[in-house]
């Protein structure tokens, strides 16, 4: 039904223009990209797309669609290579069918999804960027309506939810969970800890105070059903991932195009779904709170320095989300970078900051301290630094890496956050947003150059660049996003049959990944050398931004 009400017009067709003047602000004229129809319409001044963009507007709507519904189908389907097993809960969500699904039908039925959904998305950009303008408000229907079905799941794509759950039941057992193993837990015969994934069977927690306080609230709302437990977590990250979009359609209200470019990137990105709803990650919470944060710390105006309220709520909220998870701290970097200047916005950035952070961590104690060290061993499978070290024989897991590898990382790290720093273009119409360009430039080099990534990590910057016009830097980012969800599309490792599925899974991890990560970063270090991030020039076509509020 949503996909049908995309692809239609309240007139004659929805392509050619802006649809209704509630969904988009009016333009007295419309700006093409090149190649696309200059000759208006005779009625109503509007310019009908050429033949190509009207593939290209249904090709994204129809692509996102499919993507959408086989992902809810393979989490439907119950436990299997992409979906835990797990009990089912006695009563209420979340919900799904025993259909046993094969490991290569769902390995294939994701890849499938994830090339195609990430088709669609960058089908449409393109046609938003030569005049589509889909309606706004069933863009956020088609995310509602897909957010709660994914919502009501079971998780999938990763065990981390149940890591998660696990730790949330070490509290209520009277534990810490930055002291106690799931594997301890495990052997009281805990009936959570009995599912506890084996990468992390001996591994303390390594996220933050707050994070292990939403895992405890779910924990005690879920009592001893892990499935009710992570549904209590994935509901809380849906209404986080819902806030980003309502706060990215209110901000972008008067520009059609990046409105709409906005809803493609984050709302209905199918990849982005995946990862923050279906798989119900802590960084839906975390990047909510930080992004709010970085919205909060406004400029009064061009050279005049903002309030010291506005500057501690946003050293608040972004302190809370690095209380989630310790690299948002680089949100806190972006909040204090962009406050240097003033001294008031400086001390107000900074005890906003210290009142959300130092309580929980105090709590917490010294083993919640100790286990962020925790976050710099080891380097995820796919990461490109394999192509140099594992030539000399050298291997790396998700809690060991070759030694140097984490000091060589580091320094290609601050490196490449100098040069984006200095040049990545603050985004146009916001310059009374001082935080959001240093955080985007900072999170861009330790998510593409640290050895240790997932695809949901993404999220940081995803809703960060959904703020700027379309550039190049989007074709980068969803490459390297795609990338990444093809290796982590199953939650459980396991050999894949036929023979030569299993020969390309590990392809794709030891090579493709890797090489594709690799090329981001050359991309991105290429961008900012040359300052070539549009990939054409067009006028904007509604009224700066820079004054709008949420």
């Amino acid at each position: 039904m949503v996909a049908a009400e995309l692809a239609r017009d309240p007139e004659e067709d929805w392509m050619t223009g802006l649809t209704s003047s509630e969904d988009s602000a009016p333009s007295p004229q419309t700006h093409f990209a090149p190649g696309a129809a200059t000759r208006a319409r005779t009625r109503g001044g509007r310019v009908p797309p050429d033949p190509t963009t009207r593939v290209l507007a249904w090709s994204a709507t129809v692509a996102i669609g499919v993507a959408i519904l086989l992902m809810i189908a393979v989490s439907a389907a119950g436990p299997s290579a992409a979906v835990a097993a797990m009990p089912r809960p006695a009563v209420g969500p979340p919900w799904w069918l025993d259909l046993r699904l094969r490991p290569g039908l769902v390995t294939i039925a994701l890849w499938v999804a994830a090339v195609v959904g990430c088709g669609g998305v960058a089908a449409g950009l393109v046609a938003v960027a030569r005049g589509w303008r889909p309606s706004a408000r069933l863009l956020l229907v088609g995310s509602l309506v897909a957010t709660a079905a994914l919502t009501v799941l079971p998780p999938a794509g990763s065990t981390d939810e149940i890591s998660y759950a696990i730790d949330g039941r070490i509290v209520v057992t009277g534990h810490n969970p930055y002291v106690m193993t799931p594997g301890q837990l495990k052997r009281t015969g805990d009936p959570i800890a009995r599912l506890a994934p084996r990468t992390w069977l001996n591994t303390p927690s390594i996220y933050g105070p707050l994070a292990t306080a939403e895992e405890w609230a779910a924990a005690e709302l879920g009592g001893t059903s892990a499935a009710r437990i992570t549904f209590w977590l994935k509901l809380w990250n849906a209404l986080a991932f819902g806030v980003v979009a309502l706060a990215l359609d209110r901000l972008l209200r008067s520009d059609p195009a990046r409105r709409a470019r906005a809803h493609l990137l984050w709302s209905v990105n199918p990849l982005i779904l995946w990862a923050m709803i279906a798989g119900g990650h802590l960084d839906g919470v975390a990047t909510a709170l930080g992004f709010c944060g970085l919205l909060v710390l406004r400029e009064r105006g061009p050279g005049e320095a903002g309030s010291g309220v506005s500057a501690f709520v946003s050293g608040l909220l972004v302190g809370a989300a690095t209380a989630c998870k310790v690299t948002f701290g680089l949100f806190g970097v972006g909040v204090i970078w962009a406050s240097r200047r003033s001294p008031l916005m400086l001390a107000g950035a900074l005890g906003g900051f210290l009142v959300a952070l130092v309580p929980g961590y105090a709590i917490a104690g010294w083993p919640a301290i100790k286990a962020l060290a925790a976050r710099t061993q080891g380097a995820t499978s796919d990461n490109f630094y394999q192509l140099i070290y594992r030539p000399f024989g050298y291997v790396a897991s998700a809690t060991s890496a070759p030694a140097g590898l984490t000091v060589a990382a580091a320094l290609v790290v601050v490196g490449l956050a100098a040069l984006t720093l200095w040049r990545l273009p603050a985004p146009e119409g916001f310059a009374g947003l001082p935080a959001v360009r240093p955080a985007l430039a900072l999170s861009l080099a330790w998510l593409f150059a640290w050895p240790f990534q997932r695809p949901w990590y993404d999220v940081m910057v995803i809703c960060l660049l959904a703020l700027y016009p379309a550039s190049r830097l989007d074709g980068v980012i969803l490459a390297r996003l795609l990338a990444g969800t093809t290796v982590y599309t199953l939650a459980v490792d396991q050999t894949l049959a036929p023979h030569w599925l299993n020969t390309v899974f590990q392809d794709n991890v030891n090579y493709l990944a890797p090489a594709i990560r690799l090329a981001a970063v050359i991309a991105l270090a290429w961008l900012c050398l040359s300052g070539s991030w549009r990939w054409w020039q067009s006028r904007p076509e509604a009224q700066p931004l820079a004054g709008r509020t949420l």
